[in-house]
């Protein structure tokens, strides 16, 4: 009997992010003391002024089918968010909402690429990319960075990565998983780059961008000389605000692309949540201030989560500038053996830390570094300890 499945579904990878927060649960279902480090979600409670803007949207009645690109109140909600916090002017036919950020980043996969398109990634990429890419029968081409420089691309690796088929640049900054921050200077440099190629569109995730422990400004690509017309934008309020389980995200795009995204979006869900719409109106027209006690809580977990790995012989780390994630280089344990166990690559370490530590991280494979694994410190400063005094004693 043939395979009933599509080669296409077959083909996919499943989320490693996920599939390890399922495995966490399993073993929590199973009476393990698991702590989990591997998600990439605020531990915070959704900000209450948000949660009453929701509760008000029910009272109101906000039952009905809603717009395929979003309510024309939330649109323009995200329209000042962009002028104030970005300094990027759109229009309303400019921004599609999505249910959630992956899908905004779906629907313009879906939209921009034809079979055999290079969309370059620098590795380390956010886990859906690479796949997204795939699904829309894209070919991924990764660079890699070095943790030497914060895993960051240089305007030299993107240049030697172009060819005639390539269609699209990924990234995302600040960076899932390694928390870098491309400055505006080193925006600059790669759209020197991208100037020569007129015909190559880049994929700016910023979804992170309030979460930024420097003392520079958020830079987006689409602020930067000659790139406003050829730059998608793309957001949302699940890490800033905490707001991971509303599923809401948009972009801001040319005008051809974002009415593109609005045709593909209404033949898969058509318009989003109308409360969560409701609710993330009231979140962007409130200033970034509103949510600094986050960020202050996530700076000090960061620097907690350093001084602690450091402490451990065989991680080398670099700081991270924004985001909740070290991404640590943990190559120096493969090949050897941990308790009667080979540590072969990152997913065996990752594994083993689960098994024998009972502390959930992410292999780096699954963001294209096999040298690395994903730690979140989207946690109390308690289980952070907890957790690196664990992997401490396993590695002994």
């Amino acid at each position: 009997m043939s395979q009933p499945l599509s080669e296409r579904i077959l083909n996919m990878s499943t989320s490693a992010t996920l599939a390890m927060a399922a495995k966490t649960r399993e073993l929590r279902a199973e009476g393990k003391d698991i702590i989990g480090l591997s998600l990439g979600e605020p531990d915070f409670n959704t900000p209450d002024f948000i949660k009453g803007a929701a509760i008000q949207a029910i009272n109101d009645d906000y039952n009905s089918y809603s717009p395929v690109d979003g309510y024309v109140e939330l649109k323009e909600a995200v329209i000042t968010k962009f002028k104030r916090d970005n300094g990027l002017t759109y229009t309303l036919p400019q921004v599609v909402v999505s249910t959630g950020a992956k899908q905004s980043l779906y629907n313009v996969a879906q939209v921009m690429l034809n079979k055999g398109d290079e969309v370059i990634l620098p590795c380390p990429y956010w886990v859906s990319y690479s796949d997204i890419v795939k699904v829309a029968e894209g070919v991924p081409v990764e660079v890699q960075t070095a943790i030497d420089n914060d895993f960051k691309m240089t305007a030299a690796q993107l240049e030697a990565a172009i060819t005639p088929k390539t269609k699209m640049l990924w990234f995302s900054s600040p960076c899932n998983p390694s928390g870098s921050i491309y400055s505006k200077e080193e925006l600059e440099a790669l759209a020197q780059v991208l100037r020569k190629h007129p015909n190559i569109y880049v994929v700016s995730d910023e979804i992170y961008e309030h979460i930024n422990y420097t003392e520079k400004p958020h830079a987006s690509m689409a602020s930067i000389a000659g790139m406003f017309d050829r730059t998608i934008t793309v957001n949302g309020v699940s890490k800033a605000f905490a707001m991971t389980g509303w599923r809401v995200g948009y972009i801001g795009a040319p005008d051809w692309i974002a009415r593109a995204c609005n045709k593909m979006q209404g033949q898969i869900t058509s318009g989003t949540n109308c409360i969560a719409q409701r609710a993330v109106i009231t979140a962007l027209n409130a200033e970034p201030s509103t949510v600094k006690y986050m960020i202050d809580e996530f700076k000090e977990r960061r620097d907690l989560v350093l001084e602690l790995l450091n402490d451990i012989e065989g991680f080398q780390t670099n700081i991270p500038e924004g985001a909740f994630y070290v991404f640590p280089n943990v190559s120096s344990f493969f090949g050897k053996t941990l308790r009667g166990k080979t540590i072969n690559n990152a997913n065996d370490f990752s594994l083993y830390l689960l098994e024998e530590a009972l502390v959930a991280t992410v292999t780096g494979d699954a963001f294209g570094n096999p040298n690395c694994i994903r730690i979140s410190y989207a946690a109390s400063q308690e289980q952070i300890k907890e957790a690196v005094k664990r992997v401490k004693e396993v590695l002994r």
